[in-house]
């Protein structure tokens, strides 16, 4: 009886694991995309090229699958989300991750 017990704790302690870390690569992701999107000479590929460039040094799909970026700006802020879904150890369930970053836009004043 306690054997079962801590091997599903095992199991669900694990699943936590590799749910927080995607978690952590698309925030990290969304953060960097958005930095890259703000910058004053910034192309309007940059942000989502950047977010794609730290899931890939992360990991890439072992650890965020079917990685989508979405990159947008204002006349003030930039915004990267970055969403996909967890590995998971339960067959048929795919945990969704969604992060998002905004920071302001980079531009000179006088």
């Amino acid at each position: 009886m306690i054997f079962p017990a801590l091997m599903l704790i095992l199991l669900l302690g694990t699943q936590a694991a590799m749910y927080y870390h995607a978690r952590s690569v698309a925030i990290g992701a969304a953060a960097d995309g958005a930095r890259a999107q703000s910058l004053e000479r910034a192309a309007g590929g940059d942000g989502a090229s950047a977010a794609y460039s730290f899931i890939t040094q992360a990991g890439g799909d072992d650890v965020l699958r079917g990685a989508r970026v979405n990159a947008s700006h204002s006349t003030t802020s930039a915004t990267v989300t970055v969403s996909g879904t967890s590995m998971s150890l339960i067959p048929g369930w795919d945990p969704s991750v969604t992060q998002s970053a905004t920071v302001p836009l980079e531009r000179i004043t006088q």
